[in-house]
């Protein structure tokens, strides 16, 4: 079973959602002992946003990476996401990877009924979400999870699961109670 883990956090260390992210990696990979997991940062790795170039494969080697991507997407079991909210989204990094795994013919097809997800080999996705204030789930300025669970939906992924820290910049007592909690919860998968 393959398990892809991706952060897309730029805290780095300091970040709440790639602890999350690792906790969650690290239930599963207690759960399924041959679980072989493939990690991906975009803090670091560089996606360049997509240009007109990229979307008619003029530019080879940016070709290549989407192809790449698409792949290594296409391969996984298990997607863990740690995605931090910015801006009421996610991060801009995390859109240029999305943009480059959203590809009609690869993970998705139109058809006279409408779109149909081609990622469905994908079993679940986990995303570990963290964010600064406090939202709730169904909240109206939330483009972050909703993007997310639309962009996984989109692709055939229809098993998610979010595991949330909130309020995580509102003082140093509410970012230890909400990652306690959230890991608390993360023990129980």
């Amino acid at each position: 079973m393959k398990l892809l883990h991706i952060d897309s956090s730029i805290l780095g260390e300091n970040s709440v959602s790639r602890q999350l992210s690792a906790e969650i990696v690290a239930q599963l990979q207690k759960k399924h002992a041959n679980l072989e997991v493939e990690y991906l940062d975009l803090g670091t790795t560089d996606i360049p946003h997509l240009t007109q170039e990229i979307l008619l494969g003029q530019d080879i080697e940016q070709s290549k990476l989407g192809e790449d991507l698409v792949d290594q997407y296409l391969s996984a079991d298990l997607i863990v996401l740690g995605a931090a909210m910015y801006n009421f989204s996610i991060s801009s990094n995390l859109k240029a990877w999305v943009d480059r795994i959203a590809i009609a013919g690869k993970t998705f097809k139109y058809t006279a009924d409408g779109a149909v997800g081609l990622a469905d080999k994908i079993q679940k996705v986990y995303i570990a979400s963290s964010r600064g204030g406090i939202y709730g789930e169904k909240s109206p300025i939330d483009f972050q999870e909703a993007f997310l669970k639309q962009i996984f939906n989109f692709t055939g992924v229809t098993n998610i699961d979010v595991i949330r820290a909130e309020g995580v910049n509102l003082s140093p007592e509410n970012r230890a109670k909400a990652v306690a909690e959230t890991l608390d919860a993360i023990h129980k998968l």
